[in-house]
């Protein structure tokens, strides 16, 4: 973007295509970062992270002090991440994601914080990459931004006036207006839906060129999305064979649009529980572990039993392609504290990636320690 340029977005759905006169950037989010961090191209595409997925807060008798203690907690495991649920209208304790983020930043020095996944067409995008650029600058360039397109049914589709047939549109013309706000320059936009004219975003995201953003879904439209617009893809209810599919097609759809997304920015949502085997956790887990498709049994695509049958699933996943993960516990609340501390101590810690010392300086915004690149630290 530049004085001058006016960008355009013409089409619709799983078809539109952002018009620039020349050959589109290709978007790697986290580049920079891994050059700040001394990390090699290889080691950078092979790390292993597993974070945290909280849907609606399991602990509303706790008050405030239950958030901070749990997030106090999460950092002492050496969670690398909490990712929280967006749901703008319903009766459950689901607490905004991006005023939750924020008060995580400033509480939690080193994990990072998502959204897992925000409904992106719910929201004006030009508000939300204000919103965002100010959070990904006060985390120290720590955002993950999960999207999806809502449901068909979605409340909070009908709520903010947005049609269902407009939600991957709009989605796609987001992504890229947010994408051009984020650069800091004045931006021409004019789209299907919204435009600005000589827009200017200040402070700009550390991340550059903006936050990662990760798209969910697994039908081929939400494929297609991810290989020409994504920097990542997070995808829930698949298998394992489904996953490496997926990754395929996404390269594909990528290479057809003359980009990349990054071999690290696959990742998977999982409900988790741990317990003396398979059949006790399903007992545990109860409704909690809800049957998201009619073709196959809720504990497909979940991680349930024992530690070593929980590693075994998420090594599983690590096989066909994915390096990411979104661990979400389907347990009572009550059995909360104890679950995530396991998953910590006997799940996370043998397969995560350990963080380096120079990783864990930047996260904190602090320089890196001389020599650090080829130390680490297991656990924070």
């Amino acid at each position: 973007p530049g004085e001058g340029k006016v960008w355009g977005f013409q089409g619709e759905g799983e078809r539109g295509r952002l018009h620039l006169g020349h050959r589109a950037p290709i978007i790697q989010a986290d580049a920079a970062a891994s050059r700040l961090l001394g990390d090699t191209a290889e080691e950078a595409r092979m790390k292993v992270r597993i974070g945290l997925g909280i849907g609606a807060w399991p602990f509303p008798e706790r008050g405030v002090q239950g958030i901070l203690d749990f997030i106090d907690a999460c950092e002492e495991l050496g969670i690398d991440s909490l990712w929280f649920s967006d749901r703008i209208i319903g009766a459950t304790h689901t607490l905004e994601p991006t005023t939750l983020m924020a008060f995580m930043a400033a509480r939690a020095p080193t994990m990072k914080l998502g959204t897992g996944v925000m409904v992106l067409p719910a929201r004006h995008p030009v508000v939300l990459a204000k919103e965002l650029a100010t959070l990904d600058y006060l985390s120290r360039g720590r955002l993950l931004l999960g999207v999806g397109l809502g449901s068909e049914t979605s409340q909070d589709l009908a709520a903010t006036g947005v049609p269902t047939r407009e939600r991957g549109a709009r989605t796609d013309e987001a992504i890229v207006l947010m994408r051009l706000l984020w650069s800091g320059e004045p931006v021409t936009f004019k789209g299907r839906f919204y435009a600005v004219e000589d827009a200017v975003v200040h402070p700009v995201p550390v991340q550059k060129p903006g936050p990662p953003i990760w798209i969910g879904g697994r039908s081929q439209g939400a494929l297609r999305r991810v290989g020409r617009l994504g920097d990542g893809w997070l995808v829930s209810g698949a298998t394992p064979q489904e996953v490496g599919d997926g990754i395929r097609s996404i390269h594909g759809y990528a290479a057809e649009a003359d980009r990349e997304v990054p071999e690290d920015h696959f990742g998977v949502s999982l409900p988790f529980c741990l317990a003396d085997d398979v059949a006790q956790a399903e007992r545990l887990a109860g409704p909690r572990l809800r049957r998201s498709r009619a073709d196959l049994p809720a504990a497909a695509t979940c991680a349930l039993g024992t530690p070593e049958q929980v590693l075994a699933r998420v090594e599983e996943y690590v096989a066909a392609g994915a390096t990411k993960f979104v661990l979400r516990p389907a347990c009572p609340p009550e059995l909360w504290d104890q679950q995530v501390e396991r998953l910590a101590r006997e799940v996370i810690a043998p397969v995560q990636t350990p963080f380096s010392e120079a990783e864990l300086a930047q996260r904190r915004g602090e320089p890196a320690p001389a020599g650090s690149s080829s130390h680490s630290v297991p656990e924070r």
